[in-house]
């Protein structure tokens, strides 16, 4: 039986992306069937050192056949894990684009793009304080295409708690680093634990502070996050009546504020648009 293909949503674009250890193969179908944007599977924190080689074979197994494209978290480039995840991914049929673990500077991003096939894209975890200082030049680096904030390690490094207020600066860094890159919006970290409310407070906080992603832990918190991650009914009616006062051209605007505004007003209505969120109307 042929698998279904996590091609849904373009990455630049995508919302959910699920983390799946891949010492665990069992799982890798079902995740791939999810609602998730992107999957990643999982070669660093969610396997044990001695486990390493035989989760990263099961992972080249997988990904040998190209019916399936999926993401790989690779370990960082301090380790010698690091080289070897490379050596075995490049040019992988199946290999959607890396996620590079620990990524604390430009150079790590390069010199992991130098190993992989051309074009083939990086995903860089930011999870440290040298790696948050570091967020500009990661972003500028060739290869990399979007930045990802691995919150739990980056707390663990600063010792700063998991409050909104604590997490608004390192993520506002990304949100900024990503903009002045010119890459697509950053991806914020996961969501502990089964409680709804808490996925959807921390989605909201992701949005207001210009994320576009969020890591996932499991299947069930992929279609949430997809959902509140997207543009609503309404967001998208006020973005197509905006665009029908001023048009699309901007050639009935008014007044500075005009502008801004359908600039905001485009950019909902491409998101609606890819995204399939019908008008109510």
């Amino acid at each position: 039986m042929e698998r279904p293909a996590t091609s849904r949503i373009a990455p630049e674009h995508a919302r959910s992306w699920l983390l799946v250890p891949a010492s665990k193969p069992e799982t890798f179908d079902t995740a791939v069937a999810s609602a998730a944007d992107a999957v990643i599977l999982d070669l660093e924190d969610a396997v044990a050192a001695p486990a390493k080689p035989a989760a990263r074979n099961d992972v080249v197994s997988f990904l040998s056949g190209g019916h399936v494209r999926t993401w790989v978290r690779i370990n960082d480039a301090t380790t010698p894990f690091w080289a070897d995840d490379l050596s075995a991914l490049a040019g992988l049929p199946g290999l959607a684009g890396v996620m590079l673990a620990k990524t604390e500077s430009g150079q790590q991003a390069d010199a992991t793009t130098e190993r992989l096939t051309d074009g083939t894209p990086i995903l860089a975890l930011v999870e440290s304080a040298t790696g948050l200082e570091a967020a500009p030049e990661i972003a500028r680096a060739d290869g990399v295409f979007r930045l990802a904030f691995g919150s739990g390690d980056f707390r663990r490094d600063t010792g700063m708690d998991d409050s909104p207020a604590s997490m608004s600066y390192p993520r506002s860094r990304l949100t900024v680093a990503s903009r002045a890159g010119r890459i697509a919006p950053p991806i914020d970290g996961p969501t502990l634990g089964t409680d709804q409310a808490l996925l959807e407070r921390d989605c909201a906080i992701t949005l207001s502070l210009g994320m576009g992603g969020k890591l996932c832990m499991t299947p069930a918190q992929t279609a949430p996050v997809n959902s509140a991650l997207s543009p609503s009914v309404a967001d998208a009616e006020w973005a197509a009546d905006v665009i029908a006062d001023l048009g699309e051209d901007g050639s009935r605007i008014r007044d500075g504020s005009d502008l801004p505004r359908l600039a905001k007003a485009k950019k909902i209505h491409t998101l609606a648009t890819l995204f399939h969120i019908a008008s109510g109307r």
